[in-house]
Protein backbone atom coordinates (compact mmCIF):
# COMPACT_ATOMS: atom_id res chain seq x y z
CA UNK A 1 0.00 0.00 0.00
CA UNK A 2 2.78 2.29 0.65
CA UNK A 3 3.75 2.10 -2.97
CA UNK A 4 0.26 3.00 -4.01
CA UNK A 5 0.12 5.93 -1.64
CA UNK A 6 3.47 7.21 -2.91
CA UNK A 7 2.22 6.87 -6.50
CA UNK A 8 -1.03 8.61 -5.53
CA UNK A 9 0.91 11.43 -3.84
CA UNK A 10 3.14 11.82 -6.89
CA UNK A 11 0.08 11.95 -9.14
CA UNK A 12 -1.55 14.46 -6.84
CA UNK A 13 1.40 16.85 -6.60
CA UNK A 14 3.64 16.27 -9.59
CA UNK A 15 1.15 15.58 -12.39
CA UNK A 16 -0.58 18.99 -12.02
CA UNK A 17 2.84 20.64 -12.15
CA UNK A 18 3.71 18.63 -15.25
CA UNK A 19 0.41 19.65 -16.85
CA UNK A 20 1.15 23.31 -16.05
CA UNK A 21 4.63 22.91 -17.52
CA UNK A 22 3.12 21.33 -20.65
CA UNK A 23 0.61 24.19 -21.01
CA UNK A 24 3.34 26.75 -20.53
CA UNK A 25 5.48 24.93 -23.10
CA UNK A 26 2.57 24.92 -25.58
CA UNK A 27 2.10 28.69 -25.10
CA UNK A 28 5.84 29.22 -25.59
CA UNK A 29 5.72 27.13 -28.77
CA UNK A 30 2.86 29.29 -30.11
CA UNK A 31 4.80 32.46 -29.28
CA UNK A 32 7.95 31.06 -30.89
CA UNK A 33 5.97 30.17 -34.02
CA UNK A 34 4.75 33.78 -34.20
CA UNK A 35 8.26 35.13 -33.68
CA UNK A 36 9.64 32.76 -36.32
CA UNK A 37 6.94 33.92 -38.76
CA UNK A 38 7.78 37.58 -38.08
CA UNK A 39 11.50 36.86 -38.53
CA UNK A 40 10.74 35.06 -41.78
CA UNK A 41 8.62 38.01 -42.96
CA UNK A 42 11.39 40.45 -42.00
CA UNK A 43 13.96 38.29 -43.78
CA UNK A 44 11.76 38.19 -46.91
CA UNK A 45 11.36 41.96 -46.71
CA UNK A 46 15.12 42.46 -46.31
CA UNK A 47 15.82 40.19 -49.28
CA UNK A 48 13.32 42.20 -51.35
CA UNK A 49 14.90 45.48 -50.23
CA UNK A 50 18.36 44.15 -51.05
CA UNK A 51 17.16 43.14 -54.53
CA UNK A 52 15.66 46.60 -55.05
CA UNK A 53 18.88 48.26 -53.90
CA UNK A 54 20.88 46.08 -56.30
CA UNK A 55 18.52 47.02 -59.16
CA UNK A 56 18.81 50.73 -58.30
CA UNK A 57 22.60 50.43 -58.04
CA UNK A 58 22.74 48.83 -61.48
CA UNK A 59 20.42 51.45 -62.94
CA UNK A 60 22.40 54.31 -61.39
CA UNK A 61 25.69 52.82 -62.56
CA UNK A 62 24.32 52.59 -66.11
CA UNK A 63 23.01 56.17 -65.97
CA UNK A 64 26.32 57.47 -64.63
CA UNK A 65 28.22 55.68 -67.41
CA UNK A 66 25.80 57.09 -69.99
CA UNK A 67 26.14 60.58 -68.54
CA UNK A 68 29.94 60.33 -68.57
CA UNK A 69 29.85 59.22 -72.19
CA UNK A 70 27.49 62.07 -73.16
CA UNK A 71 29.63 64.59 -71.30
CA UNK A 72 32.76 63.28 -73.00
CA UNK A 73 31.13 63.71 -76.42
CA UNK A 74 29.86 67.19 -75.58
CA UNK A 75 33.25 68.26 -74.24
CA UNK A 76 34.89 66.97 -77.41
CA UNK A 77 32.36 68.78 -79.60
CA UNK A 78 32.74 72.00 -77.62
CA UNK A 79 36.52 71.75 -77.79
CA UNK A 80 36.30 71.53 -81.59
CA UNK A 81 33.91 74.50 -81.66
CA UNK A 82 36.15 76.54 -79.35
CA UNK A 83 39.16 75.75 -81.54
CA UNK A 84 37.19 77.01 -84.57
CA UNK A 85 36.16 80.17 -82.73
CA UNK A 86 39.76 80.76 -81.61
CA UNK A 87 40.90 80.37 -85.22
CA UNK A 88 38.33 82.92 -86.38
CA UNK A 89 39.36 85.31 -83.61
CA UNK A 90 42.99 84.95 -84.69
CA UNK A 91 42.00 85.70 -88.29
CA UNK A 92 39.96 88.73 -87.23
CA UNK A 93 42.82 90.00 -85.08
CA UNK A 94 45.18 89.68 -88.04
CA UNK A 95 42.71 91.47 -90.33
CA UNK A 96 42.22 94.25 -87.76
CA UNK A 97 45.98 94.72 -87.56
CA UNK A 98 46.13 94.99 -91.36
CA UNK A 99 43.25 97.50 -91.34
CA UNK A 100 45.02 99.53 -88.64
CA UNK A 101 48.18 99.61 -90.76
CA UNK A 102 46.16 100.66 -93.83
CA UNK A 103 44.46 103.42 -91.80
CA UNK A 104 47.86 104.70 -90.68
CA UNK A 105 49.04 104.70 -94.32
CA UNK A 106 45.88 106.55 -95.37
CA UNK A 107 46.44 109.12 -92.61
CA UNK A 108 50.01 109.65 -93.80
CA UNK A 109 48.84 109.89 -97.42
CA UNK A 110 46.16 112.38 -96.40
CA UNK A 111 48.70 114.48 -94.55
CA UNK A 112 51.03 114.37 -97.55
CA UNK A 113 48.16 115.21 -99.92
CA UNK A 114 47.09 118.11 -97.70
CA UNK A 115 50.68 119.39 -97.65
CA UNK A 116 50.93 119.10 -101.45
CA UNK A 117 47.59 120.93 -101.91
CA UNK A 118 48.76 123.65 -99.53
CA UNK A 119 52.03 124.07 -101.45
CA UNK A 120 50.18 124.13 -104.79
CA UNK A 121 47.90 126.91 -103.53
CA UNK A 122 50.93 128.88 -102.41
CA UNK A 123 52.52 128.37 -105.82
CA UNK A 124 49.23 129.34 -107.52
CA UNK A 125 49.02 132.46 -105.36
CA UNK A 126 52.62 133.36 -106.23
CA UNK A 127 51.94 132.75 -109.95
CA UNK A 128 48.72 134.77 -109.79
CA UNK A 129 50.55 137.63 -108.12
CA UNK A 130 53.24 137.75 -110.79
Amino acid sequence: MEKESVVAAIKKFILPELDAIKENQARQDIRLDGIEKRLSDINTHLIDQSRRIDELRSELTARIAETKSDLGKRISENTIRIDGINNRIDQLTFQMAKIAQEMERIKRDKAITADIVLRLRKVENKVANL
